[in-house]
């Protein structure tokens, strides 16, 4: 499953501290932008509040409210709160101003670009954190669009800061800005790569600028200085929650699912208890094919969450465990507490997928034909839109061959006191993949297949490459009478077996081609013809290929 949110977007736009000329409160604030920068939220609104209590000026006013901006996923409201005050304190405020024109720009309102740039002109371009401010509004909300408004704006800030020292966080703001054109410009990369440069120098967490400069490569896709610069971020700052965020982001490209779910361990280790900290680590978790880790970090804020986009999660984790119905009362509820901008083509897709479920038990026959033709609909949409959240096709076979296996269903089949000893194991250590493939071939012992489907899979999870389990849960599927999942499974440990492997395995191999073959002869002859020469000539003297081939020439 592709990620279904954007991971490299908040490691590299952080909150940032404005102009300071008081270096005790200077240092109150710097304490507070770095507790944001580090995703821990809840430190840091605590640090702005405090400010407050000290002084209620507009400035403490909008560094609170904009900590709500530039969060995962923007608190509009709590926003507008706080920037209303800190125009009561001060009816000219110009940050406080931007803050309100921001919230409109990151609810769509395009016309709110040329309103922050009219506080700006406004302004005079006197103060360097109102032009920067307008920048970063721009770089988080404005998109591709407004990258170059942005940049001149970060451009004359630098410039007016100069005297008294550019801060940081000016020059990373620059680097993201340039990041947002959307190009494989080797000079517009190169410009980004040099405002996180100059950032170093006078980063007091170098940390958040190792990190950015990390993502950066990734965005290049290349791959191995991507990895040498979040490794250094990690070095200089083993506490800095980003930096584990973006390492995840890389293991989760190379298909190192238990390295990034140890990656996704420390990032919440080292980010703090903020519901909406948490909500982010439960998409992470998600995204990583992680449900189990996802669903638990879900459950604990889901109460204390006011962002819709919560039933959007829980949605797509109960649409994974089967419970169609349940998923459909979420996403319908998302849909309706949504601004209509955050509902996307793949939410289409999931709402088709959840019809195609709710069809298949549908026993009144209009209302089964509705439910199909919904899904068929739905799902046109997220594929004409070339969304690949998920494979739509292929979620479609699972769902006509039963749908997703979940814990109720493994449970209600045979068991044995081995089974029971290693489910322990397995539940406290999940990324136990030796005992995981124990209790997998248990269940296959006591023919629980759902059991063994079920452990297959979290196996693949943990080792994507591991071609293996695919086999396993080829045959699994094949055992359970689920004909296209087993030839899902089959197809893909035959397509997961490296070149170099394939010697070694030519009998396993030989009996998958076959397997796909036998079938699929009822339905694609051509295929089954093919597979099953393929099957012959790995294993010339495996007689059931042999007498398949005969019968299939016919």
């Amino acid at each position: 499953m592709k990620d279904i949110m954007n991971l490299t977007k908040k490691i590299a736009f952080g909150v940032s501290v404005g102009f300071l000329t008081n270096f005790a409160y200077g240092q109150t604030l710097q304490e507070g932008i770095n507790s944001a920068d580090s995703h821990k939220y809840a430190q840091a609104r605590e640090v702005f509040s405090q400010m407050i209590e000290k002084s209620a000026t507009s400035e403490n006013y909008f560094y609170l409210g904009n900590s709500y901006l530039t969060q995962f996923e923007p608190n509009f409201d709590k926003a507008q709160e706080y920037f209303t005050k800190g125009l009561e304190a001060d009816k000219k405020s110009y940050l406080n101003k931007i803050g309100l024109a921001s919230i409109k720009l990151g609810k769509g309102n395009k016309a709110a670009v040329g309103e922050i740039l009219g506080i700006v002109k406004d302004s005079r371009e006197k103060d360097p954190d109102v032009l920067y401010r307008a920048a970063e509004a721009l770089t988080i909300f404005g998109g591709d669009s407004n990258a170059d408004t942005a940049i001149d704006l970060l451009n004359k800030a630098i410039q007016k800061s100069a005297k008294k020292g550019t801060p940081a966080h000016y020059y990373y703001t620059l680097g993201d800005a340039y990041r947002l054109k959307l190009t494989n410009s080797p000079q517009v990369a190169g410009s980004a790569m040099t405002a996180y440069e100059k950032a170093l120098p006078s980063a007091r967490n170098k940390a958040s600028v190792f990190t950015r400069i990390g993502t950066l490569w990734m965005q290049a896709q290349q791959w191995k200085p991507a990895k040498e610069n979040i490794d250094k971020a990690i070095a200089s700052d083993a506490t800095y929650a980003p930096a584990y965020k973006a390492k995840a982001a890389y293991d989760i490209r190379y298909q190192q699912n238990a390295l990034a779910t140890q990656d996704l361990i420390n990032y919440a280790k080292y980010a703090d208890e903020d519901t909406d900290t948490q909500l982010e680590i439960s998409k992470l978790f998600f995204t990583n094919e992680d449900y189990e880790n996802s669903k638990m970090y879900l459950d604990k804020v889901f109460d204390k969450v006011e962002d819709p986009i919560k039933y959007k999660l829980r949605a797509y984790l109960q649409y994974a465990d089967g419970d169609y119905a349940a998923a459909k009362t979420s996403i319908d509820m998302f849909v309706s507490k949504a601004e209509k901008t955050r509902v996307l083509a793949a939410d289409e897709g999931l709402q088709g997928l959840i019809a195609a479920g709710l069809a298949q038990k549908e026993t009144d026959a209009t209302k089964k034909a509705a439910l199909l033709a919904e899904s068929q609909k739905k799902i046109a949409l997220a594929k004409a839109a070339k969304d690949e959240t998920m494979k739509w096709d292929e979620e479609l076979v699972k769902i006509k061959g039963g749908g997703a296996v979940n814990q109720a269903a493994v449970d209600a089949g045979a068991t044995s006191p081995a089974i029971e000893a290693l489910k322990k194991q397995v539940a406290e250590k999940p990324q136990d993949t030796d005992a995981l493939f124990k209790l997998a071939n248990a269940y296959q012992e006591v023919k629980n297949w759902n059991g063994a489907i079920h452990s297959w899979q979290k196996m693949s999870g943990l080792l994507p490459d591991w071609a293996p389990a695919y086999y396993s849960q080829g045959y699994a599927q094949q055992q359970a009478g689920n004909t296209d999942l087993a030839v899902i499974g089959y197809e893909k440990y035959i397509t997961t077996v490296k070149p170099a492997e394939v010697e070694s395995n030519k009998e396993t191999l030989s009996y998958a081609y076959f397997a796909v073959a036998y079938l699929s002869k009822d339905k694609d002859l051509e295929k089954a013809k093919d597979y099953v020469n393929k099957s012959v000539i790995l294993n010339p003297t495996y007689k059931d290929a042999i007498n398949l081939k005969a019968e299939l020439s016919k």
